[in-house]
């Protein structure tokens, strides 16, 4: 289920993307203007977060504006909790 997120999140530019997109929504136009990448190069990474679910893409008249994908990281952070608990019975 998670393959897809750990594998864009390996990435230091999709982080960065997702720390950008945090405080608001952006066009990918908005997001390129933060790298010395391609803007190519910036909608592949946003195609594998949007692929991963992390970000979530809408039109507003000419731009398609990204936005984050809470829910997944919600989904993710309870697995990561649920995995370091131990079960009840079993030895520490």
């Amino acid at each position: 289920m998670f393959n897809d997120v750990f594998k864009a999140l390996s990435d230091p530019t999709r982080r960065k993307i997702l720390d950008l997109l945090k405080s608001e929504d952006m066009t990918a136009g908005d997001i390129a203007n933060y790298f010395d990448i391609s803007k190519p190069s910036i909608s592949h990474h946003l195609s594998i977060l949007k692929q991963a679910d992390l970000v979530h893409d809408e039109r507003k008249g000419q731009f398609i504006y990204y936005s984050l994908n809470t829910s997944v990281f919600e989904d993710l952070m309870n697995w990561f909790i649920n995995l370091t608990m131990k079960e009840e019975g079993t030895k520490k």
